[in-house]
Order: structure tokens, then C-alpha cells, then sequence
């Protein structure tokens, strides 16, 4: 009701036609400043991802000029230590800080979900040992646990991806789990049970769409902090092992010479912070637009 009233004041006119409560919040989404914004920059770095290398001659690993140079029109945002053109490392390193978040919170979601649906619709014994693995994980911070996974399995994007989808997978599964117990009780729940439908379907059709919502924009947070962890770890030599650019090594190179060169860190910094930056404006613009009750 809440969202009708939205779309309804948004409009001008009441909302006459049949439609879908997650249509409604999209429609409100698209209308928010902030969730525009976010989309328009993280718009621009998939744009610069794809293209952004294609502008320069150089590639990523080519020495174009000497080390440190500042910027200029031959090299628009300087090179690094090793004379390599920033402005391709960078968008370069763009396709792995928007690939690999997304793709480690998509399995995330996709383990967490199924785990906190079953222990919260079930309980028993399955609610007890699954939550109490999940709890053990949830027990170490965060970036400790990827570190521990990368030492254990060794850095490339696919391990980096297996540890983020890992350490990610607990929260997520408790707040299905929470959402799913309270939904259970309801009445279109009982109406299923009623039907004789399985456990499953009941699940899947009947519980998981009343949680996209909140899924979502939990997701979403997710993956800002998921894009920090990437670049954490880069930062700390477990991330994508070179020559390919990484966000995190690139400000961690510009850090030795951060006095003499101020710019080397500065633009690696400013790319990631954006990313992060855009991803939380999605998620409040989303919880305006109602996708969170």
C-alpha cells in the first residue's frame, strides 16, 4: 500500500491498471535521484571497462613511457613505476572490480539463500547445524577469513571470487533464515499447506518472492563491501596476481611514492571509492522506492 501511495503521488493519478508490487518499486527506483546517480556511475565504469582500453595504443602491461611521469596528453593520467599508461591499467582493472563482487554475491546469494530458506522453513536438526556452521564462519572478521581462504588456496580472480562468495554466504543465509520464519506463519503460507504443496514449492513460490525485496537491496550492499574486500586484498599482494591490474596492488604501488607523486594513488583511490560510493546510492534509492517493507 505503501508503494501504491508512492507511485500514486509520483504520477499524479492513482494506479488504476493491475500491477506487480516489484514493478511498482521499479518504477519508484528509476524516479529516485540517488539510485539514478549510482546507475549513471557505475553506467560510466562498465562504458570505460569495455572501451576504455581501446582509446590508448598502449596496452596494459606495455612500457609506454618512463616510471612516474606525470599526466599529460600523451599519457592522460600519468604511468606507473614500471612506465605502464594508468589510464589502461585502470580501465582494465575496472572489468575485475565489476566482475568479481557481482559474480561472488550472485553464488552467495544463490547458497545463502537456498541454506537460510531450508533451516528457517524446516528448523529441526537442519536449522541447528547449518546455522551453527554459519556462526562459526561469522565469527571471524571478515577480511581475516578471505585472507585465510587466499593462503590456503592461493591468489588468482577465481579463488578471490570462492573466498568473498564464501565469507558472504553466512549473512546472508541469516537474513533469509529471519525473513523466512516470519512468513512461514502467514496466511498464504497455511493456504499452500492447505493445497498439499511440497515444502519446496512452497519455498520457492510462495516465500522467495515475498523476500526479493530485502534480498536485494541486501545484495547490493553486499557487493560495495564485497568490491572493497576485492581491493583490500589486491592492497595486501592476495588479490589478482600481477601483471594483470588490480585496483588495490595499483594503490599500493602508488604509496611508495605517494610524496612524489601524489596522482599515482590518487586515481586508483577515486575509482574504487566511486564503485562503492554508487552501489550504497542503488541500495538507499531502492530502499526508498519501498523494496525493503
Amino acid at each position: 500500500m505503501q508503494t501504491t501511495a508512492a507511485l500514486t503521488k509520483l504520477t499524479g493519478k492513482p494506479v488504476t491498471k493491475p500491477m506487480s508490487l516489484n514493478r511498482q518499486r521499479l518504477i519508484l527506483t528509476f524516479h529516485n535521484p540517488m539510485a539514478v546517480a549510482g546507475m549513471i556511475v557505475i553506467l560510466i565504469w562498465i562504458i570505460l571497462a569495455f572501451i576504455g582500453p581501446f582509446l590508448r595504443t598502449y596496452s596494459f602491461m606495455e612500457f609506454a613511457g618512463g616510471p612516474w611521469t606525470s599526466p599529460s596528453a600523451k599519457h592522460w593520467l600519468g604511468t606507473d613505476g614500471n612506465g605502464r599508461d594508468i589510464f589502461v591499467r585502470l580501465t582494465m582493472g575496472a572489468r575485475l572490480a565489476l566482475v568479481v563482487p557481482t559474480t561472488a554475491i550472485i553464488i552467495a546469494v544463490l547458497f545463502g539463500s537456498t541454506a537460510g530458506l531450508a533451516t528457517g522453513y524446516f528448523g529441526g536438526i537442519v536449522d541447528d547445524v547449518v546455522m551453527r556452521v554459519m556462526d562459526i564462519m561469522m565469527a571471524f572478521p571478515m577480511l581475516m577469513l578471505y585472507m585465510l581462504i587466499i593462503y590456503a588456496i592461493g591468489p588468482s580472480v577465481l579463488n578471490v571470487i570462492i573466498a568473498i562468495a564464501i565469507g558472504s554466504t553466512p549473512g546472508i543465509a541469516r537474513l533469509v533464515r529471519s525473513l523466512t520464519i516470519d512468513l512461514k506463519t502467514r496466511e498464504f503460507v497455511a493456504a499452500a499447506q492447505l493445497r498439499g504443496e511440497s515444502g519446496w514449492y512452497i519455498m520457492m513460490r510462495e516465500i522467495l518472492p515475498n523476500i526479493s525485496g530485502p534480498l536485494l537491496v541486501d545484495a547490493c550492499v553486499r557487493m560495495s563491501y564485497a568490491l572493497f574486500a576485492t581491493g583490500a586484498l589486491g592492497f595486501l599482494g592476495l588479490g589478482v596476481p600481477p601483471p594483470f591490474p588490480d585496483w588495490g596492488q595499483m594503490i599500493n604501488d602508488g604509496r611508495a611514492v605517494v610524496m612524489m607523486t601524489p596522482w599515482a594513488p590518487l586515481w586508483p583511490m577515486f575509482a574504487l571509492i566511486s564503485v562503492v560510493i554508487a552501489l550504497n546510492m542503488i541500495a538507499d534509492g531502492m530502499r526508498q522506492a519501498g523494496w525493503v517493507d
